[in-house]
Parts: structure tokens; C-alpha cells; sequence
């Protein structure tokens, strides 16, 4: 998959990136660290790439990505959703699991999860669509989900350019930022139910 994102964003610049990014929204598992920090290295060797060129592709298709799953959360609703996922999310390598996460991290956190949601692995995605079914208004969803986007966006092809030909050592690091994420989520739910455990038994 690495190679075919790198060929498609050395052919149609601008519009790949775009392109992909708003693949990466719909289909989660295309990794965005592949797009934004290989995109940040084309602006490094290319005179015609600029960053904000390159920044505004990346964030217009991951906003209009982000739109889209909205709109299926709130025009599907969940459970057709979940028969979605259940049915057809091995293609995608989703799961009921992994939408549920996204659901908790929403009502746990309301319209601030749309914005810090942009910087967790997969869930990043993910977050619109519960946002879509609780009627989120438009407005200050597509305003958290820019702002998060902007900023996690800009990292990545900063990180790109000023790496240059070893771009690709981000995505070591932003393997063991996904695995650290996940740990802390298990450690955060194992110490939640021993606290529930201890105040029900007092």
C-alpha cells in the first residue's frame, strides 16, 4: 500500500494528497503518517510543492472525509451502521469495537473529542460518526475537526521536510505512539473498573 500512496501522490500532487487524505478519513486503515510525512518530503524536494499548498490539500479532503462519515452517522443511524461494520468491516479491518471506542470517546468528552479525536489512531476517523448520530450541529463540527486537522496535518509534513529522504523514520515513532496510546487506554479502563469495584463495595 506504501508504494502505490507514494505513486499516486508523485503523479498528481496536490490532488493525490488531497485524494488520499480523503480516503484515509473514510477508509481508516490508509495510514495518513505515510501521506503527510512522504508529502512533507516532496515539498523538500520539489519547487513546484509548497507546505501550505500541501497543508490545504491535506486538511480540505480530511475535512470533507470527516463530513462524510457525519452525515452517514446521522442519515444511517447506529445500528445500520453497526450492521455495516459487522458485515463488511474485515475489508476495512474495523470492527464493532473499534466504532464503540469512538462512540465512548464522544459522550464521554462531547464536541472537544471531535478536536482532540484528530490525534488518535483511528479513532480519528471514527469520531464523526457519532457526532453525526447524537446531531452534533455542522457549525462546530467542521470547526473542532479543522483546527485538529490543521495542527496534526502541519506536524506530520513539517516532520516530512525537515527529515527529507529518512522521512520514513516517523512511522517507527508513530508506531510506538499508537502502541504507548493503547496501553495508556487499557491502564485508564482497568484502573475504571477497580475504582467502580471499590466504591460499590464501600
Amino acid at each position: 500500500m506504501q508504494e502505490w500512496i507514494m505513486k499516486v501522490m508523485e503523479q498528481f500532487g496536490y490532488f493525490g494528497v488531497f485524494f488520499l487524505i480523503l480516503l484515509e478519513n473514510v477508509f481508516p486503515p490508509i495510514p495518513s503518517e505515510v501521506i503527510l510525512t512522504f508529502g512533507g518530503f516532496m515539498v523538500d524536494q520539489s519547487p513546484k510543492l509548497t507546505f501550505i499548498g500541501m497543508l490545504i490539500s491535506s486538511t480540505l479532503g480530511a475535512v470533507i472525509g470527516a463530513i462524510i462519515l457525519y452525515y452517514a452517522g446521522h442519515i444511517l443511524g447506529l445500528r445500520r451502521i453497526e450492521k455495516i461494520v459487522d458485515k463488511y468491516g474485515f475489508i476495512l479491518r474495523l470492527d464493532i469495537h473499534d466504532l464503540q471506542s469512538a462512540n465512548k470517546w464522544f459522550h464521554k468528552y462531547g464536541y472537544t473529542a471531535v478536536f482532540l479525536c484528530r490525534f488518535v489512531p483511528l479513532i480519528r476517523s471514527l469520531i464523526s460518526i457519532p457526532a453525526g448520530l447524537s446531531q452534533m450541529s455542522i457549525v462546530p463540527f467542521v470547526l473542532y475537526t479543522t483546527v485538529g486537522t490543521l495542527i496534526w496535518n502541519a506536524v506530520l509534513i513539517y516532520l516530512g521536510m525537515v527529515l527529507g529522504q529518512n522521512w520514513e523514520v516517523v512511522l517507527h515513532y508513530f508506531d510506538l505512539y499508537s502502541n504507548v496510546f493503547y496501553i495508556l487506554m487499557a491502564v485508564i479502563i482497568i484502573g475504571g473498573i477497580i475504582w467502580l469495584y471499590r466504591r460499590k463495595k464501600n
